[in-house]
Parts: C-alpha cells; sequence; structure tokens
C-alpha cells in the first residue's frame, strides 16, 4: 500500500511504496532528506463468542426472558380492606336504620358513592390488572383511580335520574345494564389499562358491593 509523504522543506507531497517505510531519501523536488514513516498498525483482538443462550438454534437471535419481580400485596393492606369494608357495611345498615322510614338525602348518597368508589377501584385493579404490563405507582395510580372513580359514581347518579318503575323490576336490567356496564367499563379500560373482560370484573365488583350496601340500608339494591 503506497505510503503519502509530505515534504517538510517545500511542501511537496508524493506517494512512495510501503517498502521504503522507515527509510531516509532526498526529495524529488527540493533534495532535503525525508524519512518516510512507517504506517501504524491496529492490533486486531478477536474476541471469543458468548455462548448461546439456552434453546437458541442456529441463525436466529438467543432471547433470555427478563424475570418479572412481582411484589405481593402486604398483608396488612388486606387487613386494612377487609377491616374498611366491614366498617362500611355496619354504616351502611345504622343509615338505614336511622333514616328509615325516610330516604337518605341524594348528596349523601352520592358522596358514598364516590368515597367506597376509590378503594374499589384500587382493590379492584390490584385483583385484575394485567401481570405482563409495568403496574402503576404513586401519583398516577391514584390520579387514575380517582377519574375512574368519578365515572362509577357518575353512573349510579345517572341511575338515580331514571323513574322509579323503570328499574322497579329485575328483568328491566337485561336491557339497562348494558347502557352502565359498557361506559363503565370503558373507564377502567382506558384509565387503568385492563383488557375488556377484566374492565367488566372490575366495574362488576364495585356495582355489586354498593348494591349491597344499598340493601342494607333500606334501599333498593339497583
Amino acid at each position: 500500500m503506497p505510503i503519502q509523504v509530505l515534504c517538510s522543506g517545500c511542501g511537496s507531497r508524493f506517494s512512495v511504496s510501503d517498502r521504503f517505510a522507515g527509510k531516509t531519501g532526498p526529495c524529488p523536488k527540493c533534495k532535503k532528506p525525508i524519512t518516510i514513516p512507517t504506517p501504524a498498525v491496529q492490533a486486531v483482538t478477536i474476541h471469543e463468542p458468548e455462548p448461546a443462550a439456552p434453546g437458541a438454534t442456529a441463525g436466529q437471535a438467543p432471547t433470555i426472558p427478563f424475570r418479572r419481580i412481582e411484589k405481593p400485596i402486604p398483608v396488612t393492606a388486606w387487613v386494612a380492606v377487609g377491616g374498611g369494608a366491614l366498617l362500611s357495611l355496619l354504616a351502611a345498615w345504622v343509615v338505614g336504620f336511622l333514616s328509615r322510614p325516610a330516604t337518605p338525602p341524594a348528596w349523601l348518597l352520592l358522596a358514598a358513592a364516590f368515597v367506597l368508589a376509590v378503594p374499589c377501584v384500587l382493590l379492584g385493579y390490584a385483583a385484575v390488572r394485567e401481570r405482563e404490563l409495568e403496574p402503576y405507582r404513586g401519583r398516577a395510580l391514584w390520579l387514575r383511580s380517582l377519574i375512574c372513580a368519578l365515572v362509577y359514581a357518575g353512573l349510579w347518579a345517572v341511575k338515580g335520574m331514571l323513574p322509579a318503575e323503570a328499574t322497579a323490576e329485575m328483568w328491566q336490567w337485561i336491557y339497562l345494564g348494558p347502557l352502565f356496564v359498557v361506559p363503565g367499563a370503558l373507564a377502567a379500560l382506558a384509565t387503568l389499562d385492563l383488557d375488556w373482560g377484566a374492565a367488566v370484573a372490575h366495574f362488576s365488583f364495585y356495582v355489586l358491593f354498593t348494591a349491597l350496601l344499598r340493601w342494607l340500608a333500606g334501599l333498593p339494591p339497583l
């Protein structure tokens, strides 16, 4: 490979064969002695190939699955949720006992629907969330849960606006049920990234629990 040479005397550039590397000779123009530089040789290190991952075949890139560490819900959290549920059932019975035969005010029912929705949304998310996805935590989880809880409580408010005769019989919910289940499931799907089946189960858990509380309070469950 030819070596490029620059004469420091006259500034001429020319090429010489690499067999003259390291030798000294006169410049073809100004005759000043020039030492032909030796081209730098970079050492090439060949590394031993890494061992293939288990199950890898020829022509395919080895894949090593990441091991996800699942953090279970602490026992204290389950105890707190269970205690809160029992207190809610007792409070519903006391409110119903004290307010009979009158009906609790609408604002109280709506406030209770939202307050109960928040722990139901959090507990339901822990139970039915997609395990392959990184769970929401901290501020993101609380913000999404509050939005979902608002929708859930709002659906109870919409139900309260319906005429009493439209919801008096259980068979009527064959037609009314989808009008409430679909928006509730869409809220869980959009805020908590649940799939459709899990979103329906998430909303149904809230409806069943609040329906039980309404029954204890002396109100129509649905």
